[in-house]
Formats: C-alpha cells, structure tokens, sequence
C-alpha cells in the first residue's frame, strides 16, 4: 500500500471532523490555488451526498472545483480556459469512473441495487490521488 501524502492525510482528518466528501476533499487542497479553508467549506458545502441530492460524488463535485481553481484564468472579460478546464476534468474524472464504475454517489453507495461500488472515504482517497496526479504535479 503507498503511503499517504500529508494532504491526503488531510483529507481523511478533515471527514473525520464531520466535513462532507466535498468539503475534505476541496479543503484539503484550496490552500495551493489562493483559496483559504473556510471559503472552501462554504463553496461546496451543497456538494456534498451527490450534490446534495444523490447526484454526481461530492469527491467527483470537489475536484472538478480544484480543477477551476488551478485552470481558469478568471478573466471576466475574454475568458480563455474553459476548454482546458472541461478537458482537465473530463480526464480526472473518466478515471474515477474507470476506478470506481460511476461517478453518481446513488450508484457508488448501491441505491437501488443494494452493491456498494465504493465507500465515501474510498471515493475521497481516490479523488486525492487523482488531484494529486493533475493538479500537483508542478507544485511536487
């Protein structure tokens, strides 16, 4: 087994506090793109338990946040990044779905089919290390 990074460690003790999936997973990073904690926690707070309403992952909903913080150009006039950030995403997230069999937290947990594809702590160990693998490789 690969050893945690301290981020992902970060990420375990930030669920353990009682932060969403979404949460531990976006406040784990939002330090390394000019986002302090609580802004964070605000942000994706409704992304948690599938958007809220059992829709895509809250871990899936957190990176595709990083993926804005690290991508956008945040130019609100002539915005040029969108496409790197949709493309960015995309492949992190066809990787979690690749690991996992969905990105849907309805059908990670097996509503309906009573088959749990993965855990929530599972699925948050995953999107770190993909975050990890995308988003961090300049900042190693």
């Amino acid at each position: 087994m690969t050893e945690l990074t301290e981020r992902q460690k970060r990420v375990e003790e930030n669920h353990k506090k009682g932060y969403n999936c979404a949460q531990a997973v976006a406040c784990a990073y939002s330090d390394l793109f000019g986002v302090d904690e609580k802004e964070a926690f605000r942000a994706v707070e409704c992304f948690g338990r599938g958007m809220g309403v059992m829709g895509t992952c809250g871990a899936v909903s957190a990176m595709a946040y990083l993926v804005g913080l690290k991508v956008s150009d945040a130019n609100l006039e002539n915005p040029k990044t969108k496409v790197d950030c949709y493309d960015t995403f995309k492949a992190m997230s066809e990787l979690f779905a690749n690991k996992n069999q969905s990105t849907l937290c309805s059908e990670l947990k097996g509503m309906g089919t009573g088959v749990v594809l993965r855990s929530c702590q599972g699925c948050m160990a995953d999107a770190a290390e993909i975050v990890e693998k995308h988003l961090l490789q300049e900042n190693k």
